[in-house]
């Protein structure tokens, strides 16, 4: 497997928008998290509902990225199935046992050596 370089990355492929929007919403549901545990332990007021419902963008955030992933995952499956018969048919031309020769004069005994009579 060779490295791809920098430039040929920039491209977004398919999932990777679902990926960042994720990893989006993931940070501010963790901010969230921290913003409304905080008071529980400083002994303040708790915030009201709506606070802990932002605090649900986390577990949101984690679903989108993963959605993305599996896009990502089902593109990239794709793009190698449609490489296989190419590849399996030159696989399979290299494989394939040297037909006999009509008569045997001459013929390449397969080995690189010309057959003797």
């Amino acid at each position: 497997m060779t490295a791809t370089p920098a430039s040929a990355t920039a491209t977004a492929g398919p999932g990777d928008g679902l990926v960042r929007a994720g990893g989006v919403l993931f940070i501010v549901g963790a901010v969230a998290t921290l913003v409304t545990v905080a008071p529980l332990f400083l002994g303040t007021k708790p915030f009201p509902t709506a606070a802990y419902l932002v605090c649900m963008l986390m577990a949101v955030g984690f679903v989108v990225a993963a959605a993305g992933v599996m896009r990502s995952i089902g593109a990239q499956r794709r793009q190698a199935k449609s490489f296989v018969p190419a590849a399996s048919a030159a696989r399979v031309d290299a494989t394939a046992p040297a037909a006999p020769a009509a008569s045997g004069e001459g013929a390449d005994a397969g080995d690189g050596t010309a057959a003797s009579a």
